[in-house]
This record gives C-alpha cells, structure tokens and sequence, in this order.
C-alpha cells in the first residue's frame, strides 16, 4: 500500500526521533562545532601572525573581519542554492570550501593571501550555518525540534573553547600554522562523514522532485523507521516570475521578513558587542587582565548551557514564547553586567548568566526561522536572515567604539544594548506563527 509522501513530513512531525534523526543532529553539530574552531583560529594564533608578518593594528583588523565578510556573504548568497539544488549539495560545497579555506591559510607567503583564503573559510562557514539550520529543522520532530536545533547551536560554543585549547598546545610545538592545517584535516573529515550519511531533505525532494526522489525518499523512510511505500505526489509546477529572494518580500512573507530581520540584526548585534568588548571594558573597570578574560570566559560557557536550557524549555512551551521570554531577561541582565565589575564573582555569574541568555535568543531565532518561510524558499530565507545578523555582528564592534571615543561611559553602552535586545522582543511580539 503507497502513502502520500507529506504524510511521511505529518509523520515525522508527530513520531518519536528515531535514532537516524538523532545522528542528522549530531552531525549538524559537529559541523557547527568544526565552525566555531574555524571562524575563531585567526584569533587564537593572532600574535603569531602579527609577529610573523609584523602587522599594524589595522591589518590585523582587516584579516580579522575578512572571516565575518565571508560569513555574511556566505549566508546572503550561497543559501538560493539550497532550494535550486538540494540541502545536501550546499552543505558538501560550503564544508568543501571551509576546509579549502582552512588549507589555504596554513601555507600562505603574505598575509594578504590570509586574508582571501579567511573569506573563503567564512564562505563556507556561512553556507554551513544555512544548511545546518534548515536540514536540522526538517529532520527534527514537533516536540523535540527546538532542542535539536539547540544542541546543534551549541556546537559553535564548544568548538571555540575546544579550539582555544588545542590552538595553545598545537602553537608551542609546532607553529601557528599547525592550527589551521588541523582545522582543514578536521574539516575535509567532516566532509567524508557528510558524503556517507547525509541525507537530503525531505521537503526538497517532494517540492523540487528531482531525479530518483522517490527512491531516495524510500530509503530515507526506512533509515527513520517509518515504513515503506511511500511516494511523491503530483508535481506542482510553479511559474519562474519571481527569485527566491524577491519572494521574501512578497504580500505573503514581507511582514516576516523584515519582523525576522529585525530581530536577527538586534540579537547579533548586542551578542557582538558583548562578546568584543566585555573584557576590554572591565579591564577599565578595573580588573586586571586575567579577570576580564576570566569573565569572558565564562560567557562563552554560559553560551553553551542556555542553547540547550532553551530547547529543552521550548519543547514544554512554544518557542517564540521563550524566546521573547529570554530576550527581555537578556536585556535585563545585560543592563545590570556592568554594574557588577567591582565584584569578581558576581561579574562571572553575571558572565554566565548573560551568555547563556543571549545564546538562548540565538538558539530560538534559529527555531523560528525555518518554520517562517515554505521549503520552496526556506534556504533563501534562512539564509538572508542569518546574513542581516552577521551585518549587525560585524557594525556591533565599530559602533561601540564610535560611542566610546565620542564620550559614552560604559554603562550606558550596556544600557543601550539592553534597549537595542528590546526592539527583538517587540518584533517577536508581532511576528505571526507560522508552521
């Protein structure tokens, strides 16, 4: 007996995840996680590099934001590929050029080849975080899609700190270079893994149908556990008027959109400029420079608890709920961290508590917005919202140091980006559910 293959997506929405799910998560994860190593290894062998080549502050500035250029380009113009020619082809392409990237760096002669070879690594990365995203969401159930999604958001946070320890003993034995020649080895691993066990989505082979959908859609049937005989149903043909990304601001999607938009820009932004420059501003607080690393620290650690305290409170209530419930305690919490700097311990727990929040928020954004945009156009979609919040990552850092060179005390920074996590909340308040 055939079945109608969107009851098998009605069916993986309503089922328990089956143990193949489980591993299209952890290897979502593992790719975040080689991410979080690659995005951050210019900064953990930054003073070799600068030594090495005997760079100005400015050009080290330049090759520090190439990563995030590519990121942000990555994100706005590789994801169309993923609803022309499949999920799993973009994240094979994008972890291709990460470990390129990754290779590239490890044997450059000037360090403006460092600087093309990090916006390929950040192209790839920001093709990785669309694909991740979108296949991790298709693939997870109704009640357990916000802390899949959440344990794949914390891989980022464990792949820095991970890639700062191993960056420390790889640096004293064998150079700076070691690092990005072990990202790459790491990387193109991750690819071979990818190519074996990834599969393609669901919601592209019933909507796009390319060749061999159905058998591939059969296999993927029995890998879950749901069965056998399912089928594709009847091709809807639709009219090529409109790119994927003009669609995004169509009748149907532009009140999402810029409501989406606004919230991704908000949440990076107030992430970015906590995450730059926290331990610069309590050093000027007043703590010596191993606190304010210390603290930062425990940002980054605090980060990696909420995404997964997140999903797990999203899988007892609705998402956007939390979520607009973790960004006014993000604000909140933000507004009081600087005031706690003359006191070390309450300035870590205030560190973890403010990463975690703040990680919290990325996590939920990351839930919400695949379920705001149909499979025909939700790579563009997700794509072009994770692109506008790395434009607020990569303005956060200069905008705080504009403020602060025109005058602005630091506590009112940290004021005005408990404000700046408000406009999050009320564009959250407004934005309609959609499933």
């Amino acid at each position: 007996m055939t079945q109608h293959s969107l009851s098998l997506r009605e069916k993986i929405e309503q089922s328990p995840m089956s143990g193949y799910q489980w591993l299209i998560v952890v290897m979502a994860a593992i790719m975040n996680l080689l991410d979080g190593f690659d995005v951050l290894a210019l900064a953990f062998t930054a003073t070799a590099i600068r030594g090495e080549f005997s760079l100005s502050g400015i050009e080290l500035g330049y090759l520090l934001s190439a990563g995030l250029f590519g990121m942000t380009a990555g994100s706005l113009f590789l994801a169309p590929l993923a609803d022309k020619i499949g999920r799993r082809p973009l994240l094979l392409i994008a972890v291709f050029l990460s470990a390129v990237g990754m290779l590239g760096s490890a044997f450059i002669a000037q360090y403006e080849m460092l600087g093309f070879w990090r916006v390929i690594t950040g192209l790839g990365v920001g093709g990785i975080l669309v694909g991740t995203n979108v296949i991790t969401s298709e693939y997870s159930s109704k009640k357990w899609r916000s802390f899949a999604i959440s344990v794949y958001a914390a891989g980022f946070g464990i792949g820095a700190v991970l890639g700062g320890m191993f960056s420390v003993m790889l640096q004293s034995e064998y150079g700076w270079r070691s690092v990005f020649l072990a990202g790459a080895i790491l990387t193109a691993l991750c690819f071979l893994i990818l190519l074996i066990w990834l599969p393609e989505s669901i919601d592209f082979l019933t909507n796009k149908q390319p060749r061999n959908a159905e058998i591939r859609l059969h296999m993927i049937a029995q890998k879950i556990g749901l069965g056998e005989g399912w089928v594709l149903p009847s091709k809807i043909e639709k009219t090529k008027t409109k790119l994927p990304i003009t669609q995004l601001f169509s009748e149907k999607y532009l009140r999402s959109t810029l409501l989406i938009w606004t919230s991704f820009f908000a949440i990076m932004f107030s992430f970015y400029f906590v995450s730059s420059w926290t331990p610069a501003l309590l050093k000027e607080a007043g703590m010596t420079t191993e606190q304010s690393v210390s603290v930062g620290m425990m940002i980054s650690l605090g980060g990696t608890c909420g995404a997964l305290i997140y999903g797990l409170l999203a899988s007892r209530w609705t998402a956007r709920s939390v979520l607009i419930l973790f960004t006014l305690l993000s604000s909140a919490s933000v507004m009081l961290f600087i005031g706690s700097a003359s006191i070390l311990w309450l300035a870590m727990v205030f560190g973890i508590l403010v990463g975690a929040l703040m990680n919290g928020c990325i996590s939920g954004l990351y839930t919400l917005n695949p379920l705001t945009y149909d499979a025909d156009i939700r790579g563009t979609g997700v794509g072009w919202s994770i692109g506008v919040g790395r434009i607020g990552a990569i303005l956060a850092p200069t905008v705080a140091g504009k403020l602060l060179d025109s005058g602005w005390e630091k506590q009112n920074l940290y004021i005005g980006v408990g404000f700046v996590l408000l406009i999050s909340t009320i564009a959250l308040f407004f934005l309609k559910r959609r499933h």
